[in-house]
């Protein structure tokens, strides 16, 4: 019984004592084509906040093509998208814009996968 105790005791003592480490959060930042009416839009498990220039978010959600997806449904086309310093390629950004109002792609993408094209 001692023996067929401590297989169960042994990792619950392990796992108290290194503890779960959390995930960390990813910081996002999108450019709209034009910018949201509003501020502030929440989309599946991240709150991104919108300015002039760009929005961000942070989550530790880790399907960033998602969030983009989702992003752009809520406030349209985005002419860029960075997860954690890593920008989408034009492949990348042109399939998020598929979830956009209109879905076509927008404007500086359309430039940026012809120049990439090149």
């Amino acid at each position: 019984m001692t023996r067929f105790a401590s297989l169960f005791v042994a990792p619950m003592i392990l796992g108290a004592a290194f503890g779960a480490v959390p995930a960390a959060a990813a910081n996002y930042s999108a450019k709209p084509a034009v910018q949201p009416e509003a501020s502030r839009i929440i989309v599946r498990d991240i709150s991104w906040r919108c300015g002039p220039d760009a929005c961000q978010g942070s989550t530790e959600e880790s399907r960033p093509a998602v969030l983009c997806q989702g992003l752009a449904k809520r406030a349209g086309q985005l002419t860029s998208f960075v997860a954690d310093g890593r920008a989408f390629g034009a492949a990348e950004l042109t399939k998020c814009n598929l979830s956009a109002k209109g879905g076509a792609p927008a404007a500086g993408a359309t430039a940026s996968a012809s120049a990439n094209a090149n």
